[in-house]
C-alpha cells in the first residue's frame, strides 16, 4: 500500500501540527484511514479513524485536541494536532484498511516509517 506520512517536527507546549498522510486515488477513495502513533518502547496507540463517508472516532487521548479530516481533491488524510502536550511526543503512523482491520488486527497491516512529533516545554 503506498502511503506517505510527513508533517511531523518538534514544537512547543500548547502549539500546533499538522500531519499529512497521501496515497494513491484508488485506495484513497475506497479505504478507512488511521492514525496511530508510538512510543518508543510502549505499544502502538490507534488515535483517530475516518472512513469513506467521513465518520471519524478518537481515542480519549486526543480527544477534543486533535481531527482527522479528508482532502478528495488531493487524495490525502490530515490530522491537525493542538493543544500539544508532552505526552503527545512520538511516532506517528497513518495506515488503511478495513476498520476492522485498523481496530482489531493492525499487525496485519503493512507500517511505513511514520513521522515524529516532539512536543518539548
Amino acid at each position: 500500500v503506498q502511503l506517505q506520512a510527513s508533517g511531523g517536527g518538534t514544537v512547543q507546549t500548547g502549539g500546533s501540527l499538522r500531519l499529512s498522510c497521501a496515497t494513491i486515488t484508488d485506495i484513497f477513495r475506497t479505504k478507512t484511514f488511521a492514525w496511530y502513533r508510538q512510543i518508543p518502547g510502549n505499544q502502538r496507540e490507534l488515535i483517530a479513524t475516518i472512513t469513506i463517508s467521513d465518520s471519524t472516532n478518537y481515542a480519549a487521548s486526543v480527544k477534543g485536541r486533535f481531527t482527522i479530516s479528508r482532502d478528495k481533491t488531493k487524495s490525502t488524510v490530515f490530522l491537525q494536532m493542538n493543544s500539544l502536550k508532552a505526552e503527545d511526543t512520538a511516532v506517528y503512523f497513518c495506515n488503511v484498511g478495513t476498520l476492522n482491520q485498523l481496530v482489531h488486527n493492525a499487525g496485519s497491516l503493512y507500517w511505513g516509517k511514520g513521522t515524529l512529533v516532539t512536543v518539548s516545554s
